[in-house]
């Protein structure tokens, strides 16, 4: 030990550890070399010696020192901690695309597609893994696979056979050889170890966490508001709704539990066989639920602001939707409308076209698929023609090029800037995305953040020209939604989300 560089927050983590402070989870590792093992920060075992501890940054780095992960504390169930690596956008693009597994199982990618989804060459691909994070983006996504398996082993009653194909392996031997080779475990130690025979699936259960504090009214209220009869559902601490990913159709139901600082997430599927999509189904649910933010890094930079904004509230998260598609749809049904008559219209497209199941006594409504829309009337919905077309343009596009990037979507017409900044904040939960297109931020930043009073109350001189009153404004309002967003970035879509609180 007495060789190893020390970690540059190594004062900061050990305070952390021996507090076990909850807000830390996922953000490091404690490696202890005197047992070879390596914990989450909250680990309930007599915390080491600091002289036999390490930090690591992530799970993986640990696993290549030579540790293997704590039975106890089980650091598969850690929240994710994906890193904002600066400009490294193709980096973090990356690890959320292997997150959801799409090097893995029988829809797997080549890497070489993995590098042209991302706009990149495979050698540059395999230089931001190797130059960040020490490893090559195959033993990455071999480690997630590994940890998702763990997960399922501590936490279902799953067969091994079923956990190694959910969690991508497309064959059993090859699955304990490399269970045991990196985890220095075999998936039979650890099912032993959790007292729980392996029996024939009959529904799934995980517990997945997240790091404190975690504003749940405020995500239930937002969800309430927004929620699709029979697609989705509430009660005061749980959220569900219906989902296709794939082939896989079925839903799921989150029960919030603050006092464990996670969520108990039953997932119900149509079809057995639609294992195979269990990681990316998880994925969705954490990015929904936005599950592994770091709401310590994104309050300090809320703190930058000062007191301009009345009522902050730390934990607000970002409110996802299951996919892009859904995303765009919404924001093209809730164009010029209240929020009210938009999940009217949005209830209408969904009883319409959506494809119905029923699954445990309970009867869902899928969203529609682009093949449902591309063709459809929509003569239910009472909106304007314009908008019904671009509805029918978008499913149209999204079936010829499913893999194109949504900039691609600004094609279309109907679809402008706004409609993909919605896209981005809650189809793909991306962390920067101040909405200034929105009306309502508009109004915020310019009543709360803004230097200067002429941008919203000045009053205009008598005789100057209207048109030129106006251009001035928005110049005014551009350079200040520009200079918010600088100060702010990269947690632009959190400051969104506080200023919709604001009214």
């Amino acid at each position: 030990m007495s060789g190893e560089t020390q970690h540059p927050k190594a004062e900061q983590y050990r305070i952390a550890r021996l507090s076990r402070d909850a807000r830390f989870d996922g953000l490091f590792f404690v490696g202890v070399f005197s047992t070879g093992i390596y914990c989450r920060p909250i680990c309930p075992a007599v915390p080491a010696k600091e002289a036999n501890v390490r930090y690591f940054d992530d799970a993986l780095s640990a696993a290549q020192a030579g540790l293997r992960p704590c039975l106890r504390c089980r650091p598969d169930s850690a929240p994710g901690s994906n890193p904002w690596l600066g400009k490294q956008t193709s980096l973090n693009r990356a690890m959320s695309m292997i997150d959801a597994g799409v090097l893995c199982g029988p829809q797997a990618i080549p890497m070489t597609g993995l590098a042209e989804r991302l706009g990149i060459s495979e050698r540059y691909l395999r230089q931001l893994f190797h130059d960040s994070l020490g490893t090559s983006p195959k033993q990455y996504a071999l480690y997630q696979q590994l940890m998702f398996a763990k997960q399922l082993l501590h936490q279902t009653k799953m067969p091994i056979t079923q956990v190694a194909f959910a969690a991508g392996f497309n064959s059993v031997r090859r699955f304990n050889e490399i269970f045991r080779e990196q985890l220095q475990l075999t998936p039979s130690e650890i099912r032993k170890a959790t007292g729980q025979p392996s029996l024939p699936l009959q529904g799934l259960t995980l517990k997945l966490a997240y790091r404190p504090p975690y504003d749940w009214q405020h995500l239930r209220s937002f969800f309430d508001q927004r929620a699709v009869p029979e697609m989705e559902w509430l009660e005061e601490q749980s959220y569900g709704r219906s989902f296709v990913l794939g082939a896989a159709k079925g839903y799921f139901w989150a029960v919030h539990s603050e006092q464990e600082a996670c969520f108990h997430v039953s997932i119900h599927f149509a079809e057995a066989d639609s294992l195979s999509q269990l990681k990316g189904i998880i994925s969705h649910i954490r990015r929904i639920l936005d599950l592994d933010a770091d709401m310590l890094t994104v309050g300090d930079k809320l703190q930058q602001l000062g007191q301009a904004l009345p009522r902050v509230s730390p934990g607000i998260r970002l409110p996802g939707v299951w996919s892009p598609f859904e995303a765009a749809c919404r924001a093209i049904l809730g164009q010029q409308v209240s929020v009210t008559q938009a999940i009217k219209l949005l209830g209408q497209l969904v009883a319409d076209y959506g494809e119905t199941i029923s699954l445990n006594d309970r009867q869902v409504r899928l969203f529609p698929s682009p093949e449902a829309l591309v063709d459809a009337s929509l003569d239910g919905l009472k909106m304007p023609g314009i908008r019904k077309e671009a509805i029918r343009a978008l499913a149209a596009f999204v079936m010829t090029n499913p893999e194109a990037e949504i900039d691609d979507w600004l094609q279309i017409k109907g679809i402008g800037p706004w409609t993909l900044d919605y896209v981005r904040l809650r189809g793909l939960s991306l962390p920067d995305v101040l909405l200034v297109g929105d009306l309502v931020v508009k109004q915020q930043l310019l009543a709360n953040l803004s230097p200067e009073p002429s941008c919203h109350n000045g009053e205009p001189a008598a005789d100057e020209d209207p048109k030129a009153v106006k251009k001035r404004a928005q110049a005014q309002y551009q350079a200040l939604s520009q200079a918010v967003l600088q100060q702010i970035a990269p947690w632009g879509s959190y400051l969104t989300l506080q200023l919709w609180n604001q009214q």
